[in-house]
């Protein structure tokens, strides 16, 4: 359904196309097709046929003026001989060396100690305890998204398992992070 505001500039787009439509039919009914001038008699006619006194001049021949076409010279067989080499051959000019072309600068070299982070496997990454560990700790788990609040309320645990038992985690998100924590 349209709001009002939206129906308002319908009407108005609508409104506006009638309008320049009427003032472009009413330009070209009442334009004089003869040149544009007006009539010596001084009186305007509508544009319609019946009351033009004399049809409009017939137009001018027109002339197409056409370049003149370049001399080609004759196709030279294959018994033909070489023309006379009356004058040294000419080398070529070196052609100006083209211009520098800006280049982006190389992307800088990643840190290899965040790539080792993030490529290492889970095992490698510190395990995190899920009783001791700060909210950003248990936050910053890859794969957890913003699990702290919830495992900090739930505390404490006697396994990892437990985040299934008391419903802390779902499956998923369990099997993401299973590898990244530990309890002491």
């Amino acid at each position: 359904m349209l709001s009002g505001s939206a129906i308002l500039r319908v009407l108005l787009l609508i409104v506006a196309a009638a309008g320049l439509a009427w003032i472009v039919q009413s330009l070209w009914l009442h334009a004089p097709e003869s040149g544009g001038a007006a009539p010596a008699n001084g009186t305007a006619t509508s544009g319609r046929p019946a009351e033009r006194a004399a049809a409009p001049p017939a137009p001018e021949p027109v002339r197409v003026v056409r370049p003149a076409e370049p001399v080609r010279e004759p196709a030279r067989s294959a018994e033909a001989p070489p023309p006379p080499a009356s004058a040294p051959p000419v080398e070529p000019t070196p052609s100006p060396a083209p211009a520098p072309v800006a280049q982006t600068p190389p992307p800088p070299a990643p840190d290899p100690v965040a790539e080792a982070e993030e490529n290492a496997p889970a095992a490698a990454v510190a395990l995190v305890d899920l009783n001791t560990a700060s909210l950003a700790d248990l936050n910053g788990l890859k794969g957890g998204g913003a699990i702290g609040r919830t495992i900090i309320q739930h505390r404490p645990y006697a396994s990892i398992d437990q985040l299934l038992s008391k419903r802390v985690l779902n499956r998923a998100t369990y099997q993401r992070i299973k590898d990244q924590v530990t309890v002491r």
